[in-house]
């Protein structure tokens, strides 16, 4: 009997989706040190800034923010180091072409453990403009006001 995925969500980037429209997501592995993997069990990373890059058929996570882990002493990692994400070959080339084609970005949009693996899933993602972002404001505000008097007419 095959067991259930089991996933912990360590970070969450919130303003990927408020700035951008995602258009495709994918799953990649990281590289990393021992000291950043006992920090991301603890729950201590954050990916507001970070964006992940194409270099010379290389995937980097640059600039997401994994806190030292204080028992770790001077073995300690960078905190906002660039770090390899491990995804196969023709995904790399996929993502490479439509980043540099289609003026597509790479944006992390969630860290997590699944199967006790850390993986990040990524988003290629069109930026919004003001007046996106100002609409998207009003659809969810006016969603929450349905939900409201939903909820009280019952």
């Amino acid at each position: 009997m095959p067991r259930a995925e089991e996933q912990k969500v360590i970070a969450v980037n919130r303003r990927a989706r408020h700035d951008y429209f995602i258009e495709e997501t994918y799953e990649a592995g990281l590289v990393l040190q021992g000291s950043e993997v006992k920090s991301l069990r603890d729950g201590r990373a954050n990916l507001s800034d970070s964006y992940a890059r194409i270099i010379r058929g290389e995937a980097l996570l640059i600039n997401a923010h994994i806190n030292p882990y204080s028992a770790a002493s001077r073995f300690n990692h960078e905190p906002t180091r660039t770090r390899k994400l491990l995804l196969h070959k023709k995904e790399i080339e996929r993502l490479a072409g439509k980043t540099q084609q289609r003026g597509l970005t790479l944006v992390p949009l969630r860290l997590y453990f699944k199967d006790g693996r850390a993986k990040v899933e990524l988003g290629l993602a069109r930026g919004k403009k003001l007046y996106d972002k100002r609409e998207s404001l009003r659809k969810k505000a006016a969603q929450r006001e349905v939900e409201r008097s939903l909820k009280s007419r019952k």
